[in-house]
């Protein structure tokens, strides 16, 4: 059982580092960086995080979420100061998981999860259309066809080979036997050497040559904080989608930590940042990746590539790598979702929509930040309509007001409408043994009823209070019955 568990991580690895491979340059390209960049980059992220990270299974490398967060540096200030940015960036990760910040991730709803992955999968897909160019120009004719043909063919393998046999990873046959198809028939495609030729010798450490100067920080640090971000959410919604599929648990600040070790020993030896990457971990895990195996594997080949296999790795077809990312974008897409759509509540919807709208169109942290704020405003929302209270007069003439629900800033007005000072009896009991208090507003909005009490000229009693509830009042200066 053993030995068969590592050759599926070991196939696994294989089958990523090729998918790995043209995403990483194409991240450099868009950086405006030379394609090693995004190969040393994916090699020592790829590993570190697979040796130490708290999420075996999981791949990281050089990711185009974090590649076009620094493309106006790159273009302003050079590759030196983005060298001295994954440095400082790597180096806030490892600050956000040593404070063990890692469980802020319980924050993000349901509905901004399936939006970022839905968003992530489109990406995936627009992205593959670019090798459907010639420069600038639109394939057409042959060529198109031909395109075409090998990325249905590849897509065909994918799906229809676990019918036959499980014993091998799809992508991985896929790839090479589309590769040895199109060189025997010597057919005219575009090959991953026409992206960029990836030869080159072992990376070298090399500080950043930058002058260390509060100017320099000036400079580098929002793009860091931002870079910094962007990968810690990429890579804890990543690992929450992976504990998901492998229904396992994995640790998030062990894996913030790593990950920010990995990206500064990557700026130091010339490597992109990086972080998980959704749809390279949708193929290690599909092809049978479950141990730190498959995530070595992944990054030492690349290495491997760079080094001595250029010449081979160079003659895959982009077809046969576009095909395998079809289905990747295909299997990351969370279909359920449209059909609950007119099953889950009107305000999860928009949530689901709105994330991946503006994940496809923006970039991953607006897109959270932006569906959390919608989901928190409808909770808030929901959670102040459900105050409401009880009220009866007792036998001695006073009134008894008994509240129920959650007492914070949005429920304030709801609260005091419950009470008429103007007609109320000269005695009024409030009983909060059923309400809670949150924040300041709720101390303020206890405060305002009792001074409307107190102008009518009526006593109002507060029973019941819990001890929080007390501390907060003694805090702030409110007195208490």
């Amino acid at each position: 059982m053993k030995v068969k568990r590592l050759r599926a991580d070991v196939l696994a690895g294989l089958t990523t580092s090729f998918a790995l491979v043209p995403e990483c340059i194409a991240f450099a390209l868009v950086a405006h960086l030379n394609p090693l960049m995004g190969l040393y980059g994916a090699f020592i992220i790829c590993t570190l995080t697979a040796l130490f990270g708290g999420r075996p299974g999981m791949v990281s490398g050089a990711a185009g979420s974090m590649a076009v967060v620094i493309v106006a540096l790159v273009v302003e200030h050079g590759v030196q100061y983005l060298l001295a940015t994954v440095l400082l960036g790597g180096l806030l990760m490892i600050l956000f998981g040593v404070l063990r910040l890692g469980k802020l991730i319980r924050m993000v709803p349901h509905s901004v999860m399936i939006g970022f992955v839905n968003g992530l999968a489109i990406i995936i897909a627009l992205a593959q259309l670019e090798h459907f160019k010639q420069g600038e120009v639109w394939l057409s004719g042959t060529a198109l066809y031909l395109m075409l043909g090998l990325v249905a063919l590849t897509m065909a393998i994918v799906y229809l080979l676990p019918r036959l046999t499980r014993s091998v990873p799809p992508a991985l046959v896929a790839i090479l036997g589309v590769g040895l198809a199109v060189y025997l028939l010597g057919l005219p495609t575009h090959t991953l050497g026409d992206m960029a030729h990836i030869a080159g010798g072992l990376p070298e450490f090399a500080l950043p040559q930058v002058p260390w100067t509060w100017e320099t920080l000036r400079i580098i640090a929002p793009y860091a904080i931002l870079m910094g971000l962007v990968g810690l959410l990429e890579t804890l919604l990543t690992l929450n989608l992976t504990d998901e599929i492998t229904e396992s648990r994995g640790f998030p600040d062990r894996e913030c930590v790593t990950l920010g070790a990995a990206n500064m020993i990557s700026g130091a030896f010339g490597g992109m940042g990086g972080c998980a990457m959704i749809g390279q971990t949708v193929i290690n895990l599909s092809s049978g990746g479950r141990g730190r195996l498959s995530g070595v594997v992944a990054g030492v080949m690349i290495l491997l590539f760079v080094l001595f296999l250029s010449p081979l790795i160079e003659r895959i077809p982009l077809a046969a790598l576009v095909g395998v990312m079809f289905v990747v974008a295909q299997q990351t897409f969370a279909w359920a979702s449209l059909r609950v759509l007119n099953r889950v509540p009107l305000n999860d919807v928009l949530v689901i929509i709105a994330v991946t709208t503006i994940t496809v169109f923006t970039d991953l942290a607006t897109a959270v930040l932006c569906g959390i704020v919608i989901a928190a405003l409808n909770f808030a929302w929901q959670h102040a309509r459900e105050l409401y209270a009880d009220s009866h007069l007792q036998a001695d003439g006073s009134k008894l007001y008994s509240l129920h629900g959650t007492l914070f800033f949005a429920s304030t007005t709801p609260f005091l409408n419950q009470f008429d000072p103007a007609n109320d009896p000269q005695q009024v009991v409030l009983d909060c043994r059923h309400l809670s208090f949150v924040d300041y507003s709720a101390i303020a909005a206890l405060k305002t009823l009792r001074e409307r009490y107190s102008k009518a000229g009526k006593q109002l009693r507060v029973l019941h209070l819990s001890g929080r509830c007390k501390q907060l009042l003694k805090r702030y200066g409110v007195a208490h019955d």
